[in-house]
């Protein structure tokens, strides 16, 4: 059981130990298609196309397609040749090619030779001579001619094991047969060596003047001159130990070799294993169906289960573990030809550019915060105190309190001044080693990190701010404590040296500090380089070359002092924090030769040649173009050319990308869209973009990419319209022209007809009022004659009355002067009685009446025809008296007339009412005048 458990820790250690190229995985649930992958090939633009479990799968480098197999059953080969996409499958071989779309349509090429493919059947490879393409299963070889459209067929009866394309020919290995060559459209036998008939031939490479061969089981062997001889080389050993079933040859002349159940081996041209990767070393399954070396010189691996893709050329190299043995890593450094790291699980070395294992040093188990290198002498910072380490042993000599960092003393080189958790304290060097000297009392909070300039030691505490904490000349105690408001504190923030100058980070910026006034000057050039967000941590790190570096959202930065003044220049690496892992306020990088940096992160480090990095300068393409209407599925549009979209189809969607597959470098984009913007967008690594609500008109969308420092060599460009709506086009521009012409005819005319109506209108008024004025006239002359007659009427009455008056007056003077008379005569004298004789018949009252009432009927025509007729029993005398009262006579001036008293008059007015039968509230005068 011990035995198994040191053989299991053994191989812990061993399966992170070798510094490896990234890797990038993509799993079956990234790309959204089958798990195996059996054969990649690459296209023009530099899409990668996989035969897939579930068909040809597409990768752009920002997006994934899937386009399922025609017949629904597993893609076994892809070839890429020219503009078509040629893929074999089940009973099935054909080619896919590009539409206007930018999507792949598929085109059979064997369903007119479908009686010649034998039941069962699988294209299982493809290869290309001249303008023949060749489709190989494990039957037969289709022969297909490009030119002519028509087929050759090879058949055996042995079966076949693979085509090979070898220095303008084309090989084939059959089973138990041998090698053979296709000459002239027949097979020609090579050589029936036992090599070829008993052994599986993975691959065949061209190698100085002979052939290569690659063997599942027995490794490489060269045949030449129809012999055939081991090529024995270091990697057989390792090479036996499984079955290899891909293999290709690398542009530098190395060759991949993919296994069943090994994972992939790199072997130099020298035949040395350069890199034994698999499934504890990052691979994602141990079981390589197919490799592929793409332009960029990346190794993609179509596995049992996902893609990788191995950036080969990268200047970044990393181990991984994924193991959790060696664990976050804290602090690294080179020391005596040992790389030293330490994690959070001790410090751990081993021989350095080696694939040796690293070894825990005894003693060290725990956090380790810091390495530090003073007078060939290795000082390790400690959650358990400060160690010296030397042949991979340590020695403790602080116990109790963790340490921080080093510095070093200004002016004695004996001394050294750590930060611990509770200050700072003095190490000193004496003839037996170095040992601890004292504490600096008087300033007891953590000294994470600190700066020393003569006799002030400056210290950031990320909680409280910086301190200035004076010492005496023998650094025992702190003479004075300065608390600074400026800077203000904040969170991974951090305090450096660089060229003897101070620095300090923060979210607020970069501060120098002013020797003079020991004040902090905020550098505002350098600060510009915390905008747009990219503030993650202010950790600052000196580095053995005058470098200073720190950590960005989007980049690794350093500083370096300029050749021709003081200032300090700004240089960059395009690697952003979200690739680097690197554990947030404890960012750690080190110099470990002249141009490599060893970077810790979360789970191991990586490493970078500075010397190295270099970008390509990649081209952008617009993938897609899709539009739809509001409320409505998308459809997608040609790529190329002229597009126009009708005025409801104003929603476009554009995606883009850059066809680049480096793990530690990410493509950004820019674009604007001329006609409705002018300026360029902010770079962002968004891969895609939306318009709403298009106004008419025309358009081009422009787009270019940036990877790390370098511009695309192009901008993609996309011109498109927008169109009218219909009721705002020119046909219907011209139509509104004519229908207002129209309408303005109309309206012109109507206008005249109304005006027309409206002048005989106004005619006809002025007439009818003309009319009405006659009218008037007239009325006013009928007026002014009922005035007149009214008048006539009024002085007749007037006239009446006057004469009746008269009357009465007569008759009372003649009454009263027959009175006399007879008072005078009583004695009988005739001549008086002849005088009151004449005298009653002037006052006689018929003729009285007679002359009255012709007089009141001149006055008041048919009055007394009225009232007789509304009162037939009226008599003559009744008629009299409403005449009289028509006068409206008193009864008094009415006696006299009727030669009666006052008295009888009202008797008889009485009598009159009674033959009227008037209402009681009704009086007689009342109603006699209103007749």
């Amino acid at each position: 059981m011990k035995k198994k458990l040191l053989f299991f820790i053994l191989f812990s250690l061993t399966a992170f130990a070798q510094d490896l190229p990234p890797i990038i995985k993509y799993s079956s649930a990234n790309y959204n298609a089958g798990n195996q992958n059996w054969m990649i090939s690459q296209d023009g633009n530099n899409y990668l196309y996989f035969a897939n479990n579930e068909g040809l799968l597409e990768y752009n480098g920002t997006a994934w397609m899937l386009y399922p197999t025609p017949n629904e059953t597993i893609m076994r080969s892809v070839k890429v040749i020219g503009d078509k996409i040629y893929t074999g499958c089940y009973m099935e071989f054909g080619y896919w090619k590009r539409q206007a779309d930018g999507l792949l349509k598929y085109y059979s090429l064997s369903k007119s030779i479908k009686k010649k493919i034998i039941d069962d059947e699988q294209f299982w490879n493809i290869a290309q001579y001249d303008h023949w393409v060749i489709f190989q299963s494990l039957s037969q070889i289709f022969i297909y001619d490009c030119k002519s459209g028509k087929y050759n067929i090879i058949t055996s009866d042995t079966g076949m094991n693979k085509v090979f394309a070898v220095n303008n020919t084309i090989l084939y290995q059959t089973f138990s047969s041998g090698l053979y060559e296709i000459e002239n459209g027949t097979s020609k036998l090579i050589s029936n060596a036992p090599l070829f008939a008993n052994s599986k031939i993975v691959n065949i490479f061209s190698k100085d003047d002979c052939l290569l061969i690659q063997t599942q089981y027995d490794g490489f062997y060269e045949f030449k001159n129809n012999i055939v001889t081991k090529w024995a080389i270091e990697a057989d050993n390792e090479l036996q130990s499984g079955s290899v079933y891909s293999c290709q040859m690398l542009s530098d002349g190395s060759f991949a070799l993919g296994t069943v159940s090994n994972g992939i081996f790199i072997v130099s041209p020298q035949g040395r294993v350069t890199y034994h990767i698999t499934q504890n070393k990052g691979l994602s399954n141990n079981t390589a169906l197919s490799l592929f070396e793409d332009a960029d010189k990346n190794l993609w691996i179509g596995l049992d289960n996902g893609i990788n893709c191995i950036n080969m050329q990268s200047a970044v190299h990393n181990l991984v573990d994924d193991t959790g043995f060696l664990g976050t890593v804290y602090a690294s450094v080179l020391y005596e030809g040992m790389l030293y790291v330490g994690t959070n699980q001790g410090l751990f070395s081993k021989p350095y550019n080696t694939d040796a294992d690293f070894k825990l040093i005894p003693g060290t188990k725990g956090q380790v915060w810091s390495l530090y290198e003073y007078d060939n002498t290795l000082f390790c910072g400690h959650d358990y105190g400060t160690f010296i380490i030397k042949n991979n042993s340590a020695q403790q000599i602080v116990t109790g309190i963790g340490t921080w960092k080093f510095e070093r003393h200004p002016t004695n080189k004996n001394l050294l001044i750590q930060g611990y958790y509770q200050g700072l304290a003095l190490l000193e060097k004496t003839p037996t080693g170095w040992k601890y000297k004292n504490r600096i009392d008087g300033f007891n909070y953590s000294s994470r990190f600190f700066a020393v300039n003569g006799n002030n030691i400056y210290v950031s505490h990320e909680y409280k701010g910086i301190f200035r904490v004076t010492v005496d000349p023998e650094f025992t105690k702190a003479r004075k404590i300065f608390t600074y408001k400026s800077p203000a504190k904040g969170k991974n923030a951090s305090l450096s040296t660089l060229n003897g100058e101070i620095y300090y980070a923060s979210k607020d910026g970069i501060f120098k500090l002013n020797t003079k006034n020991n004040e902090f000057i905020k550098q505002q050039q350098l600060s510009k380089i915390f905008g747009n967000d990219e503030y993650t941590s202010g950790k600052l790190i000196p580095d053995n070359s005058g470098k200073l570096w720190f950590f960005t959202k989007n980049y690794i930065n350093y500083f370096s002092s300029g050749k021709l003044n003081s200032d300090l220049k700004h240089n960059i690496i395009p690697i952003p924090s979200s690739l680097t892992n690197s554990m947030l306020g404890y960012e750690n990088i080190s110099q470990i030769t002249a141009s490599t940096y060893l970077i810790g992160t979360t789970d191991g480090y990586y490493t970078i040649n500075i010397n190295d990095i270099n970008f390509k300068n990649y081209k952008v393409l617009i993938t897609n173009v899709a539009a739809n209407e509001l409320n409505k599925n998308t459809f997608n549009s040609a790529i190329a050319g002229q597009s126009e979209f009708t005025y409801s189809e104003n929603n476009l969607n554009f995606s883009y990308t850059v066809p680049e597959y480096s793990k530690y470098v990410n493509a950004d984009f820019q674009y604007k869209l001329e006609g409705m913007q002018d300026e360029w967008s902010e770079w962002s690594n968004k891969s895609f973009i939306s318009f709403k609500n298009l106004p008419p008109g025309d358009y081009t969308f422009k787009v270019r990419a940036k990877t790390g420092n370098s511009l695309s060599v192009n901008t993609a460009i996309y011109s498109f319209t927008i169109l009218k709506p219909w009721y705002a086009t020119t046909l219907a521009l011209i139509v509104y022209l004519i229908l207002a012409l129209i309408a303005a005819y109309l309206v012109n005319r109507a206008y005249k007809n109304y005006y027309q109506r409206q002048k005989e209108k106004l005619i006809e008024e002025n007439n009818r009022l003309l009319e009405i004025k006659e009218l008037e006239n007239e009325q006013e002359l009928m007026k002014v004659k009922n005035d007149q007659l009214q008048q006539e009427f009024e002085n007749k009455n007037r006239e009446l009355a006057v004469s009746t008056m008269n009357l009465i007056k007569k008759n009372e003077l003649l009454s009263l002067i027959k009175d006399d008379l007879k008072k005078t005569g009583e004695g009988g004298d005739k001549s008086l009685k002849s005088v009151i004789t004449t005298i009653n018949k002037n006052i006689n009252e018929d003729d009285t009446w007679d002359m009255f009432k012709e007089a009141f009927n001149n006055a008041d025509k048919d009055f007394l025809k009225k009232i007789k007729k509304a009162h037939p029993l009226l008599t003559p005398n009744d008629l009299r008296l409403c005449a009289y009262l028509r006068l409206n006579l008193s009864s008094k001036e009415i006696a006299p007339l009727l030669n009666i008293s006052v008295r009888s008059v009202e008797i008889k007015r009485y009598r009159l009412r009674k033959k009227m039968d008037l209402l009681h509230e009704l009086g007689l005068v009342e109603y006699i005048l209103s007749v």
